[in-house]
């Protein structure tokens, strides 16, 4: 296909990201320039137009988020509204109790400290000097949700033009998009081209690498130094393959602990979930499995998330997070089941969730619908209550975090709930005021509580449903209620000898430890190959039963960028979502390059893989 046939973006879209780019560079002095904290977060919001409350920024900026950048930025913006004179209009009547136009400052003070995301006095204060103009003690809100949004629109404006002047600026790359004219001339780039953000550990840095891209201005000299590497695998599929690790015959009379948890799809295209301990008292043989859990409440709808691929890595717990060291991994598959069996030492172990990506990501624009499912309503005597939708799905989110399936919800659970919802942990006194105001049973929020506190939350916000979607989004459901961007798992831990603890944590390193784990796992399964006339940048190619996993090790003492072509793979899917690319390798330094899966279990699959080395710097 030419250049000519490539779809072009619209005029809508290169506004938007022209837009995007002024925003950014009003605030950081470089594109490249990472988002590095929830502030920096909130002031790049509000100067694109935004006034995000906590809920979004906690949304966005999650307690396992150590930077945004530009593509992330955008990709924001897209969801989040501009904030419109309309909807401040409406906040503020809500105050007006007279309705005459006009908040006094007790009125101010009353609804911002007793509603929502509560303020001191002195911040109330503080806000209200800088609106209260002719300083008469009243608010003229008309008047001052007009200058605010005004304002926004005049920064706005000033960026925008301070991008088309700066020819410096126009060069500039901003993520993985590049700068064209607003509108008159139409680049060649479009923005669906965009490389797919990577279910990969923080610290993986890579660079979109588009086929239809123009022709590379490094010299020819440069060009012609590459070094590259073929694989080429064939795997059958897997319904004629049957399990290499079977169920041991009296597993009814071994031991038995389990533990549910969740993958959750975040902003960054990145994958996180709890982590969790293992005590084993004494040694003895173990059966370990992890698998997707099914949601569904009718027999003839089946869970969409079922066949996410999962695996579980066994760490030794060291002195510190760094001394863990990889024990077992699943490598075997049973159905839906991924397993591990064998014997296990006395002592301390992690057990570390994983999928690769190549499942549970992203969807396109496209396969998104614009419908939007209400979640609450007025009954007959007008009070508020939630819809059957909302329940179904709160019935649902009850089950993925009551993790050792009691139908109760611990302190400890509900936290870590609350953890990805807001960001925020509940103590023990809030837990008690829960206690006074909701259904409890032992201490522990029942299914019952759970509803009445979504509803408490709801009819405070008057029926303002804001919340409950920053909520459900956190979750991983679309604005259909659909869970697309999670999986929830359950682990199944079956002992012959002793019973064995279990408990859920959330580790800081979690993401660290399961990266390097991954790494070893592959390291210690496969042999090394160098690319050619290169003996120091080495590919590891992992083919496990069902998964191909790549890693690549630069040992010299420069940065290295590899190119990658999988286009002769046939029934494959990468956890890259794009077929070529290009992944940027710090100087010695390991890198996990890309996970491969079929996309029809049901056929044989070929791997065809071409690593390339563009560029030494």
């Amino acid at each position: 296909m030419s250049l000519e046939d490539c779809p072009r973006p619209s005029d809508e879209e290169e506004l938007f990201y022209t837009q995007c780019r002024a925003t950014y560079l009003a605030v950081f002095r470089s594109s490249l320039t990472n988002i590095s904290s929830k502030q920096q977060l909130s002031r790049v919001l509000q100067q694109a137009g935004r006034n995000p409350s906590l809920a979004t920024l906690n949304k966005y900026w999650t307690p396992r988020t150590s930077k945004l950048n530009f593509d992330d930025f955008c990709e924001i913006l897209k969801h989040e509204k501009k904030t419109e004179n309309t909807e401040l209009m409406r906040a503020f009547k809500k105050m007006d109790m007279n309705n005459d136009g006009y908040i006094t400052h007790s009125e101010l003070e009353q609804a911002l400290t007793t509603r929502g995301e509560k303020m001191s006095t002195e911040e109330v204060n503080a806000i209200f000097l800088l609106a209260d103009v002719n300083k008469d003690g009243k608010l003229d809100y008309a008047e001052f949700c007009r200058l605010l949004v005004s304002t926004a629109e005049r920064c706005q404006a000033a960026a925008l033009e301070r991008l088309e002047a700066d020819a410096k600026l126009k060069v500039q790359n901003f993520g993985s998009q590049s700068y064209s004219p607003p509108k008159n001339s139409v680049s060649s780039t479009s923005s669906a081209q965009v490389a797919a953000t990577q279910p990969q550990p923080p610290e993986t840095s890579d660079t979109a690498f588009r086929k239809d891209s123009r022709s590379s201005s490094r010299p020819s000299s440069a060009r012609s130094r590459r070094s590259s590497l073929a694989n080429s695998i064939t795997m059958t599929s897997s319904s004629a393959k049957s399990s290499k690790t079977p169920e041991p015959a009296d597993l009814q009379e071994w031991h038995h602990s389990f533990m549910k948890g969740c993958f959750f799809l975040e902003v960054d295209g990145s994958i996180s979930s709890l982590q969790y301990q293992l005590h084993v008292p004494e040694t003895t043989n173990v059966y370990l499995t992890i698998q997707p859990l099914s949601l569904s409440h009718r027999p003839d709808k089946s869970s969409p998330w079922m066949t996410v691929d999962t695996a579980l890595f066994m760490t030794s717990v060291g002195d510190t997070k760094e001394d863990s060291t990889l024990v077992h991994f699943t490598e075997s598959k049973d159905k839906e089941k991924y397993v591990w069996k064998g014997e296990l030492s006395a002592g301390t172990y992690y057990l570390l969730p994983f999928t690769s990506g190549c499942r549970l990501k992203k969807r396109s624009k496209k396969s998104l619908s614009n419908k939007t499912v209400e979640l609450v309503y007025k009954t007959d005597t007008g009070e508020l209550d939630l819809t059957r939708e909302l329940r179904e799905a709160l019935t649902d989110i009850f089950e993925v975090i009551d993790l050792d399936g009691n139908g109760l919800l611990s302190l400890e659970e509900y936290n870590f709930f609350e953890l990805r919802t807001s960001g925020e942990k509940c103590d023990k006194d809030a837990w008690a005021v829960c206690k006074e105001n909701f259904d409890m049973r032992k201490n522990q929020l029942t299914r019952q509580g759970f509803m009445e506190l979504n509803l408490m939350e709801a009819t405070e916000k008057d029926g303002d449903a804001a919340d409950l979607w920053v909520t459900l989004e956190a979750m991983g459901y679309n604005r259909m209620l659909e869970l697309v961007e999670a999986c929830p798992f359950q682990i199944d831990v079956h002992s012959e000898g002793t019973q064995l603890s279990l408990q859920p944590l959330s580790m800081e390193s979690g993401p660290k430890l399961l990266n390097q784990a991954l790494q070893k796992s592959i390291m210690a399964k496969t042999g090394a190959k160098a690319l050619r006339g290169q003996e120091n940048i080495l590919i590891y190619t992992y083919r496990g039963e069902h998964r191909i996993s790549s890693l690549i090790a630069n040992k010299t003492n420069q940065k290295v960028t590899v190119h990658v072509n999988n286009e002769q793979s046939r029934n494959c899917s990468s956890s890259r979502g794009i077929s070529v690319f290009a992944v940027e390798v710090p100087a010695r330094t390991k890198m996990m390059c890309q996970h491969v899966l079929p996309i029809s279990d049901k056929q044989d699959w070929t791997y065809n893989c071409v690593e390339t080395i563009l560029t030494y710097t």
